[in-house]
């Protein structure tokens, strides 16, 4: 059986900003999808411990009275979110996430803040993280796409049904849709085994990055684009976000 025909673990965040060092989760999606068993799915509405910014609000409609009302401690919130990708890990279930560097990476910083363990801690290191991003993906197989590359143009090119983009749920859905249908799509991808899969993204991410790069250079913008997938390593220096996948 393909990878894309097994059971995926959907994850999607939605935060206070893009710095991976010190936003905030806001809200939180797992789904367990696939392999011809029925969804299992979570959702978390979290309280920051910090103010939103309006900016960020204005994206995904969650507010400050909403966390504080409603929304649970970040620390319990990251417990149990790890715990769940790490079970799906333990089980070789891939974690499918979209532009999944950023959202792995800060899942990765709120745990260290609340002296929650990481999830690349609890899988044994780097070799024990399994991840398909559509991100990643497409911009292997289609490198001179024109426009913006977010979710949302993705689904679109694709004819993925994507209800209620920036959504936490909704987004989570719609990356493993997304990378369902590129599996089908391109065999260069759906035929490969899912642990090569995950080696070759970590290959592509950094091409990608080096070539993005390189065009900033080129544009009189010398800016450090960050290569490392899915998880930024702790202690990286500063790189532009790229906020193509916004």
């Amino acid at each position: 059986m393909n990878w894309y025909d097994g059971r995926l673990a959907a994850f999607d965040i939605e935060t206070t900003g893009t710095d991976i060092e010190s936003d905030r989760i806001v809200t939180a999606a797992v789904s367990i999808v696939g392999g011809g068993e029925d969804a299992v799915s979570r959702s978390w509405l979290v309280n920051p411990g910090v103010p939103i910014p309006a900016e960020a609000t204005e994206v995904h409609k969650i507010t400050n009275e909403m966390v504080l009302s409603d929304g649970i401690p970040a620390a319990e919130a990251v417990e149990e979110i790890t715990a769940i990708l790490a079970e799906a890990l333990a089980g070789e279930t891939p974690v499918i996430a979209f532009n999944g560097r950023f959202d792995l990476t800060i899942l990765d910083r709120e745990a260290r803040r609340h002296g929650v363990l990481p999830l690349i801690d609890r899988v044994g290191g780097s070799d024990g993280l399994l991840v398909i991003d559509p991100y990643v993906l497409d911009k292997q197989v289609n490198r001179f796409r024109k426009g913006r590359r977010n979710l949302s143009q993705l689904c679109e090119a694709y004819n993925v049904p994507l209800d209620g983009a920036h959504d936490a749920d909704a987004d989570a859905l719609g990356a493993a849709r997304l990378a369902w249908r590129m599996g089908r799509t391109y065999p260069e991808l759906g035929e490969l085994d899912i642990f090569e899969l995950h080696e070759e993204q970590i290959g592509w991410a950094m091409e990608q990055a080096e070539s993005l790069e390189r065009y900033f250079t080129e544009q009189g913008r010398p800016e450090r684009v960050e290569g490392a997938w899915p998880v930024v390593p702790v202690g990286h220096p500063v790189a532009a976000e790229d906020r193509l996948a916004a």
